[in-house]
């Protein structure tokens, strides 16, 4: 996968694409297991977060996962994060 991340495509590109959901948690594995980057965990529970509200199942597992290895500021920042890509879309 490429490392660049979805906040670089432009809005209009990603409406109506189907794998956005796929694209959101593809991402979210990369950062948790630094796959082509470093190991980022608030970056990678951002991307589940992202997957999970699109209804990823497994991006909703892994955020979970990842939450139990976080701090409570990390989580928030990773939440805080999310809905910041949100707003921007």
């Amino acid at each position: 996968m490429a490392r660049m991340q979805l906040d670089e495509i432009g809005k209009g590109e990603l409406a109506g694409d189907v794998g956005k959901c796929d694209a959101l948690y593809n991402l979210g594995l990369m950062y948790s297991t630094g796959r082509g980057v470093d190991v980022d965990l608030v970056t990678a529970h951002k991307w589940f977060n992202l997957a999970a509200m699109q209804g990823s199942d497994a991006a909703r597992m892994c955020r979970a996962e990842l939450t139990v290895e976080m701090t409570p500021a990390q989580v928030a920042e990773a939440q805080r994060q999310a809905r910041e890509w949100l707003a921007n879309q």
